[in-house]
């Protein structure tokens, strides 16, 4: 037992929960020391030691030694063989928030948190901690700049990440065996009898046996369990009903029943016959005959049967399906005890699964069995007979016998073979119990919940006593299949069982047998062997064994069986005696005594078989020797020598084969070791070569022994031997492999053997190892050399590994020998020194080996495929035992062999062999192959690895991602690696690669998705442990390189991005072609590593069911994630997604998933991209504080590195975590390189920036918002640091801001239909606002800033810069452009309806965008567009020339035009918008992008034509004159002389449209102008205010109303009205009707800049068209009369007239149809200044049509008729109103008397000048007109006399005047 401290004992009771391992770390590292593990083994039968006959020395029968040795020696384990992993508790992830712009899941979670924390309080404590956790953190970890990232991409992108589960994915994996159990059996069942009770009651004692039976082939499955039962005031204090039997079943069958067989003392004649316990109605024993059978049983020693009953332990109908809880015939049914024989008694929870293997069932597994149906038994019986139908059916005892049940799970745990637990009664608590599995349990419920429930709950027995099988009283009965079973045997048995069948005499007798075992037959007076086991426990072997009585009867039955145990070595002399007797059962004087009848002998080794039937003779008498065929004559024989005594025999020996072969090999190899053989062992080699045609269960049963023995003739035999045994072991293995049925490659009778047996002869000879590699090398030699070797050659290949592995535990062993006493404690074992023969021996066999592996793989063998894992196994070994450099060389042999990138098979199998050598526990710590060098694997590996990656295989490419992967998780969770200089070490193994994928970046770039994915995780973990220094050296080669670098940082963003959905990506979105893909398990997630899919569909793949044992996390299902209706099993769920069709979608899929696994899978995408995202965020933190320095080579002029990666990052949703790391980095970015970042070269850069900030300024969730803020200030403050103000920045912002309106939704549905402003909006307003807050210390703090970040002083002066005027003016503008944006968004709707509204917005915008030239242009061209629709040419023209003109400024700012301030000045006359400001920043806000490319001369010329031309239509030609005027200097510059021309033509004809407008009769009016009030809260923002309107010409006044109530009613609601004031009277606002809505439309006569508004004559603007001056106005008035004694309408006298002038803001024509009326005056005139000025305004129209030049007397035509129309209106008399009503209102009667005289005159005075005007007039009238107009002419004449005949009655003067 010498294990070095690492002996474990088996009864040490079993943890009630799966440990991960059972040695502590500690203890494990002073086991270290001891490479091998003892494992003792026990003795199968606590009954008894093993029988004394053993213990004889037996060195002279080597073979014996040899097999004693097998079944008796310690298992030696080699612990590490397959690996060692103790990983760390994987990192708990927290669900990571991704906020949209309408989301604020943070706070929602705070506030659920909040009302969750109460209540929850106590249940704290039972969360499961795994990565599922549904308590969600908020808070972040203090987050400095420093520690961005608290988790690492490689946890959350290998969340599930299982190393066994990987391991065992290698091609050619070794999968270990669990202890070869003692007994192998699926299942145990314990029996022990509680009671038995009578009707008549339990008087005397019963005693009984138990077995297993079988009744449909009617065998005896199991030896007898013995128990007795004592009646109540009979009980002995040593014999306690504690005993269990413990019976082995294979596999639970209906076939199989207890057999139960009840014995008591035979009956006396004449007493209390055994009918009493069966009679029907009920019978009382008397004390009297109680007493008597009480000494009566007391006396009589001998038994007689006295019942029977059968109980199958399975029901019939559920063998194979699933029972429900109680069955009728299930003993747990409450209201049946047992009535009928089919009673099923194993539990029904235990009912089988499908799969036949038995489910973990409830830890309260024992059931109690009442058994009613005793058979009473008439007479002695042999068992083969009660199922026989002749028999007759016996009456029933009246009578219960209880037993207890239980059904025990085998010892080791059979979920998947984890454990290495032994049998049942030895589960081994050794430290690799469950290997590693459940180390990694609490990562996913899942699995601890399959694989260890069962280890958990096997113990926790219902009423705390330890499982029964713990018990040492247990009697385990022995297993009868255990001989025929195919299998090795595990333990030492040698006996032989022993069944009296009949004995048939002529005579009744009452007749039992007495058997022992004697060693010879001198003297039948000798002392037999004590041999035979007793019936009672505890007690010693005994002489002799009696069966039961068979009373009165001549044919004697029996069922009794005696167990023998036999001698190590039998000879012939060994014999077995039985004695008959016959016995009176008759109280006489004192106790009867039997009676010899008569003996028969049976020598053993005649009958030596597995079950044998004999019939014997019986003997009168013994005489000495009567063994001897002597003595056969004198014999005297009972019955004439017939054979009447019929027997069967049963031989269990594990020592003894039955086999001759063996037997002779066994004999030939004792002669052999001991010598006595002639030299020449030709027999030896004759039995050596006959072991090839043994019979395979003798071959298999014996295999253990047989290999040590080959072993030892391998070892140490001479050439021949050697060369024969060798041949034979090939043999016997390939057979073994073949003909055992499990078909796994390394068959698991032969792991056993390498792995537990093989102990290399424990020092009792030389080791095993050189001698096979000398064996097999010269062999493979000789194949070499081109010998024929034979098929044995190619067996040896299909074996190699067992070979290797026998190698190698032999020079384990030797190692650990050699050092085992000689080694200070907690020293690692120094690796063995081979011998150099032993190892060249060893490289040429390799060499060999390797040569088949490439000459077979090419032709496609799958042979190969093996031979290269075993190969690799064989390395990896090696690299415990010997010298790591020896193994290395190797390992260069290999890569020599299957260098670079080789066919894709080779390669495969490559890969395989790193895959396998690199998993090595030792790996990280290996040496180089120079002692200068670092870890040689590695280095090979990386290289392979990156050839691979280039290789044209797909599959090979994915595999080589994999493998490193797979061994950087291992490495991360490693418990051994977890300090930061072992991680910085390992990261600078790797780091390597890195530098080889930036050498070649089309390798990389040609991988697929899910590749470069994994190749980027590996870079992320390798960068993530590097230290600073090794980073900079990799940027400090060439700039290129560091660019490269930072390119494959991009891809890392884009390749694990976050999208909510999964579904963008469909299920083949890798670029492989579908067949590559093979069934591949689906993909529920592109962005995890593809183990998390196979991890998921495994999970699916388990029927979950809420049980709280086996998946605490179902039950605790976060409340928003259960669905009622979620189908708990998840097969059908995907099968119904396969059904129809939907399967072909990753979102299908996800879908498909049980909602807890969905989130779990949501939570991992979360953490990984987070981590990702902060891993990226902390390099480029680390570059830039590394550039601050310049001490690497990067392009410093741009930047481009920090600047991709941010944007890359900005772009991109991400989590809150990264918002809150991001802030700081930026800072101390902008901190560090300002400068070079806000330079005109990065304004890309800058743009960009600004647009995330405020695209995230837009965001609800509060911590994001801010932050935004906070962005926005710190590019404010090095705006003022770097340029002393922040003109470019507002220009890069509003530019952004533009940009963001186009993606941000400003407007939202209000219930009614109409729009309104988003929340969006408001919250980017709000974001503008406190960007000028000067109160923002407090947020820079809470964005983990310092308090004086924003303090803006250049380097070496302490002035701030910074200035708030100026950032609150920034914060205006862009507010101001937000609300223009918002404006024109609102008006979506009605934009086709009120042109007028569109219109101004379209202006809004341009204005808001005018820092910004060319997002002004953009609107104004919008707006042009506009005008244009509606024919309102002029405004039309007006935005075009707005247009040029900020091209001209722009150029004139820059000098480099053919214009100068003064063209500029002269186009500001005809648009007023075109202003000085904004040509000083147009020049300064170039961003790349906007400004400069589109201001040139020749588009300021497109615009200025097209100006020309809208000018044109809209027919005000003085304009295009000056338009005209400022194209001509451009031509002439460029001396195009035909442009000139076409110019000039052009002018020619605007001069003459000008002339022409004059010369028109018609005075030309080019629009018309309306004030239109608006009153009425539904008008929104134009309420109470007044406009003037600029219509067409021809509009009047009617259409306008029509089109205004037009536009204006669709904005009306129900509850409003919309009224037209009828009259131009001045409103008063509050008098109105509320919920009416008023429009007051006035036509307004424009007024021209040099007119006296004071002077009283009517306005007729005919009469005022000047001489062409350009048409611009801004002043417009009109005239109201009104009377002032309140009547409506007066007669002239009481006429009163206001005069209103309105001043308007801007002039017409403007940019807009519309212009608010910023300020009105008015006048007003009394009814004798209105007569007056009416007979003025008449005159001086006249005067001027007389006195106009006309240009030539033939232009008559047009003055006439002019003239006509004015003298009608002035003397027809019918023109009441005329003149002649102002004499009669003011000259006649009152009014006259009222007037002042001053104002009499005037009166007076200008009646005459009209009088005598009208002469003149009609005078030239004469002179002009033709022969028609006569008449007319006519009439005027006496109109003119017949008024100024009425009009001397007033004037008495006037006829003196005229």
């Amino acid at each position: 037992m010498s294990g070095g401290g690492s002996t474990l004992l088996a009864f040490s009771p079993p943890p009630s929960r799966p440990q991960v391992t059972a040695m502590e770390p500690a203890a494990a590292a002073a086991g270290e020391g001891q490479r091998f593990k003892r494992i003792p083994r026990q003795a199968w039968s606590g009954n008894l030691e093993l029988d004394p006959l053993l213990n004889e020395n037996l060195d002279q029968w080597p073979h014996l030694n040899e097999l004693v040795q097998c079944y008796k020696a310690d298992f030696v384990k080699d612990d590490g063989k397959y690996g060692r992993y103790e990983s760390v508790a994987p990192p708990s992830f927290q669900n990571q928030i991704f906020e949209g712009p309408d989301t604020d899941i943070e706070t929602e979670l705070q506030l659920g948190n909040d009302r969750h924390s109460k209540p929850e309080d106590a249940t704290e404590d039972d969360t499961p901690s795994t990565s599922g956790r549904q308590i969600y953190e908020t808070e972040p970890s203090a987050s400095s700049s420093k520690v961005h990232c608290s988790l690492s991409p490689l946890p959350a992108y290998e969340p599930a990440f299982d190393w066994e589960n990987e391991r065992s994915l290698i091609f050619g994996q070794r999968v270990p065996e669990s202890l070869p159990a003692i007994s192998n059996s699926g299942l145990k069942i314990t029996v022990k009898v509680l009671s038995l009770s009578f009707q008549a009651g339990l008087v005397e004692p019963f005693s009984g046996t138990i077995c297993l039976y079988n009744r449909d082939r009617r065998e005896k499955l199991s030896e007898d369990f013995y128990f007795h039962l004592l009646p109540t005031d009979m009980l002995d204090s040593q014999i306690s009903l504690d005993r269990r039997g413990v019976f082995s079943l294979d596999a639970p069958s209906p076939s199989v029943c207890l057999l139960i067989q009840l014995e008591k003392a035979a009956t006396e004649e004449g007493g209390v016959t055994p009918s009493v316990y069966s009679r029907k109605e009920p019978v009382h024993l008397t004390d009297k005959e109680k007493q008597k059978l009480q000494v009566w049983s007391r006396i009589m020693p001998y038994k007689e049967s006295f019942a029977w009953a059968m109980i199958p332990l399975f029901e019939g109908n559920h063998a194979g399906g699933l029972g429900d809880a109680a069955s009728p015939s299930s003993p747990l049914a409450p209201s049946i005890s047992g009535s009928s024989s089919q009673d099923s008694i194993v539990d029904p929870i235990s009912k089988l699964t499908l799969d036949g293997k038995l489910n973990h069932y409830s830890s309260g597994s024992s059931v109690i069995v009442e058994i009613s149906n005793l058979n009473k038994v008439k007479e002695s019986y042999i068992e083969d007979s009660l199922h026989d139908p002749k028999r007759k059916v016996h009456k029933p005892v009246k009578g219960v016998l209880r037993l207890e049940v239980e059904k025990l799970h085998d010892g080791h745990n059979d979920v998947d073979n984890v454990s290495e637990g032994g049998s049942m009664a030895n589960d081994l608590k050794d430290g690799d119990l469950n290997n590693g599995r459940c180390s990694r349990s609490s990562f996913d419920g899942l699995r601890t919940s399959l694989n260890s429930s069962a280890a958990a709950q096997k113990y926790a027995h219902h009423n705390g006593k330890t499982s029964s099988a713990d018990n040492g009283d247990n009697f385990q009965a022995f297993d009868f299949r255990t001989m025929t079973r195919s299998e090795p045997f595990s333990q030492l048995f040698h006996c032989l069982y022993v069944y009296p069948l009949t004995v048939s005499l002529s005579r009744k007798r009452n007749l039992f047998i007495r058997v022992e075992l004697r060693k010879d037959d001198s003297d039948i007076r000798k002392p037999p062997l004590e041999a035979v086991h007793p019936r009672e426990r505890n007690t010693m072997l005994q002489k002799w064994g009696h069966t039961q009585i068979a009373v009165g009867t001549r044919m004697a039955s029996y069922h009794d069986e005696v167990k023998i145990s036999l001698p190590a070595l039998l000879t012939p002399q060994h014999h077995l005696v039985f004695t008959f007797f016959h016995v009176d059962l008759q109280m006489k004087l004192e106790a009867p005594k039997p009676v010899i009848v008569g003996y028969s002998v049976l020598p053993l080794s005649t009958h030596i078989q597995l079950l044998s039937d004999v019939s014997l003779p019986i003997l009168r008498e013994l005489v000495p020797h009567y063994l001897q065929e002597s003595g056969k004559e004198r014999m005297d024989y009972l019955e004439d020598g017939k054979t009447v005594f019929r027997l069967r025999l049963r031989l269990c020996s594990s020592l003894f084969p039955v086999n001759e072969r063996i037997r002779d090999f066994f004999v030939e190899y004792d002669r052999h070791t001991l010598h006595t053989s002639p030299p020449w062992g030709s027999e030896l080699l004759e039995a050596i070569n006959s072991l090839k045609n043994v019979e395979s269960t003798a071959l298999l049963q014996f295999l253990q022994p047989i290999l040590n023995m080959l072993l030892h003739l391998i070892g140490d035999g001479g050439e021949t031997l050697q060369v024969a045994a060798f041949r034979a072991m090939v043999n016997i293995l390939t057979r073994v492999q073949q003909e055992s049925s499990d078909g796994a490659e390394r068959n698991r009778f032969l792991i056993n053997y390498v792995d537990f047996a093989f102990d290399d002869f424990g020092d009792r000879q030389a080791p095993v190892y050189p001698g096979l590699s000398t064996v097999w090398g010269s062999l493979a030699r000789s194949k070499a050399k081109g010998y024929r070797v034979g098929p044995v050659y190619d067996d040896v290949l299909a074996m190699a590994w067992f070979f290797l592995e026998l190698i190698v535990k032999s020079m384990g062993l030797e190692q650990s020998r050699l050092f085992y006493h000689n080694l200070p404690l907690g020293e690692d074992v120094p690796p063995l020194q081979l011998k150099e023969g032993v190892f060249r021996c060893i490289m040429q066999l390799f060499d060999c080996l390797l040569t088949e592996v490439h000459e077979r793989c090419k032709k496609g063998l799958s042979l190969a495929k093996r031979l290269n894992s075993t190969l690799a196994f064989f390395c990896y070994d090696l690299l415990s035992i010997i010298e790591p450099r020896q193994v290395f060389e190797l390992v260069s042999l290999y890569m020599d062999k299957f260098a670079g990138v080789c066919q894709s098979v080779l390669h495969d199998c490559k890969l395989t062999f790193l895959q396998i050598i690199c998993d090595h526990d030792l790996f990280v710590e290996m040496p180089g192959r120079d002692p200068s060098d670092r870890n040689y694997l590695s280095s090979v590996l990386i290289q392979e690895i990156f050839l691979t990656l280039d290789h044209d295989d797909l599959s090979q490419r994915a595999k080589a991602a994999r493998i490193l992967v797979v061994l950087l998780c291992k490495h991360e969770f490693d418990a051994r690696y977890q300090k930061s200089e072992d991680k910085l070490y390992i990261a600078q193994l790797y780091f390597p690669l890195i530098g080889q994928i930036l050498d070649e970046m089309p390798v990389f770039y040609n991988l697929n998705a899910v590749e470069k994915r994994e190749v980027l995780v590996v870079i992320l973990q390798i960068i993530r442990n590097l230290d600073d220094a090794t980073l900079i050296k990799a940027w400090q080669q060439s700039i290129a390189r560091t660019r490269l670098f930072f390119k494959l940082l991009e891809e890392c963003i884009t390749h694990f991005e976050h999208n909510k959905t999964g579904d963008s990506m469909l299920l083949g979105a890798s670029s492989r072609s579908p067949e590559v893909e093979r069934p591949a398990s689906p993909k529920y997630s592109e962005r995890l590593s593809p183990s998390v899919n196979a991890y998921l569909s495994e999970a699916s793949r388990h029927e979950i069911r809420g049980t709280p044992e086996n998946g605490y996390m179902w039950n605790r299902v976060s409340p928003q994630l259960s669905s009622p209706n979620q189908p708990y099993s998840l097969r059908e769920a995907l099968a119904q997604a396969q059904s129809s069709r939907i399967g072909s979608t990753a979102r299908a899929l996800r879908e498909s998933l049980h909602p807890v696994l969905r989130q779990k899978l949501e939570l991992w995408e979360e953490n990984l991209s987070t981590a990702v995202s902060l891993e990226v965020l902390g390099i480029t933190d680390k570059f830039s504080v590394a550039a601050g320095t310049r001490s690497i080579t990067t392009d410093y002029a741009k930047l481009d590195c920090i600047t991709s990666i941010l944007m890359g990052l900005l772009s991109r949703s991400q989590p809150l975590a990264f918002w809150k790391a991001f802030l700081p980095v930026v800072y101390n970015i902008f901190n560090l390189h300002g400068a070079t970042l806000m330079a005109r070269e990065n304004d890309r850069f800058l743009k960009q920036i600004a647009f995330h900030l405020l695209r995230l300024a837009v965001f609800r969730n509060d911590s994001i918002r801010k932050r935004a803020v906070v962005g926005l200030q710190i590019l404010v403050r090095n705006s003022f640091n770097y340029f002393k103000n922040t003109t470019r920045l507002r220009v890069m912002l509003t530019i952004t801001l533009s940009e963001l309106m186009s993606d941000v939704q400003v407007t939202q549905m209000k219930s009614d239909g109409s729009l309104e402003e988003s929340g969006e909006a408001r919250r980017l307003r709000k974001s503008l606002e406190e960007m000028a807050d000067v109160r923002s210390k407090d947020l820079l703090k809470d964005c983990g800033l310092p308090v004086n970040a924003l303090e803006a002083a250049p380097e070496g002066s302490s002035d701030n810069r910074w200035s708030w005027v100026e950032v609150k003016h920034l914060s205006k503008c862009l507010v101001q452009a937000l609300d223009a944006g918002l404006e024109h968004a609102l008006l979506g709707s009605v934009v086709t309806v009120d042109r007028y509204a569109a219109a101004e917005g379209f202006y809004k915008l341009a204005m808001a965008y005018a820092p910004v030239p060319d997002l002004h242009i953009m609107w104004l061209l919008h707006l042009c567009d506009a005008h244009q629709e509606m024919q309102s040419w002029a405004e039309a023209a007006q935005c075009a020339v707005g247009v040029a003109g900020v091209i001209m400024q722009a150029l004139v700012g820059r000098n480099d035009a053919v214009w100068s301030k003064e063209h500029v000045s002269s186009l500001r006359k005809i648009c007023p918008i075109v202003s000085a400001d904004v040509c000083a920043e147009a020049s300064a806000a170039e961003v790349e992008g906007y400004g400069a490319s589109k201001l040139t001369v020749d588009s300021a010329v497109k615009y200025l034509q097209l100006a020309n031309k809208l000018f044109a239509q809209a027919e005000l030609y003085h304009f295009c004159a000056s338009i005209q005027e400022l194209i001509i200097p451009v031509y002439k510059s460029r001396r195009s002389y035909g442009q000139l021309a076409k110019c000039h033509t052009s002018l020619t004809n605007i001069y003459e449209s000008i002339l022409e407008q004059e010369a028109s009769p018609i005075p030309f009016i080019d629009a018309t102008y309306y004030r239109v009030g608006f009153y009425g809260e539904r008008f929104g923002k134009l309420n109470k205010k007044e406009y003037v309107f600029r219509e067409l010409r021809d509009v009047r006044l009617g259409d306008i109303m029509e089109k205004l109530s037009h536009i204006y009613e669709a904005k009306m609601d129900g509850n409003h009205t919309l009224h037209i004031i009828p009259d131009s009277r001045q409103v008063n606002a509050d008098e109105l009707q509320p919920g009416v809505c008023y429009l007051q439309i006035t036509a307004v006569d424009p007024v021209r800049e040099d007119e006296d508004l004071g002077s009283r004559r009517e306005r007729i603007f005919s009469l005022s068209t000047g001489t062409v001056r350009a048409r611009v106005f801004d002043r417009f008035l009109f005239d109201t009369p009104f009377t002032k004694n309140g009547k409506t309408q007066g007669g002239l006298e009481d006429q009163w007239k206001r005069r209103t002038v309105l001043q308007t803001e801007g002039s017409f024509p403007a940019l807009v149809n519309r212009l608010l009326v910023t300020k009105s005056e008015s006048l007003e005139f009394s009814p004798v200044e209105n007569a007056i000025g009416m007979i003025e305004t008449r005159t001086a129209a006249l005067r001027n049509e007389l006195e106009e030049p006309r240009s030539s007397e033939g232009d008559q035509l047009p003055r006439l008729q002019s003239l006509q129309r004015i003298l009608q209106g002035s003397v027809a008399v019918q023109v009441n109103s005329g003149v002649l009503s102002v004499c009669t209102a003011f000259l006649s009667g009152e009014p006259a008397t009222r007037l002042r005289s001053q104002e009499l005159q005037q009166l007076i005075a200008a009646l005459l000048e009209f009088m005598a005007v009208c002469k003149r007039a009609i005078r030239v009238h004469f002179r002009l007109i033709g022969e028609e107009d006569q008449e007319f002419h006519t009439q005027l004449v006496n109109g003119f006399q017949s008024l100024t005949a009425e009009l001397s009655h007033y004037i008495p003067a006037i006829l003196s005047e005229l």
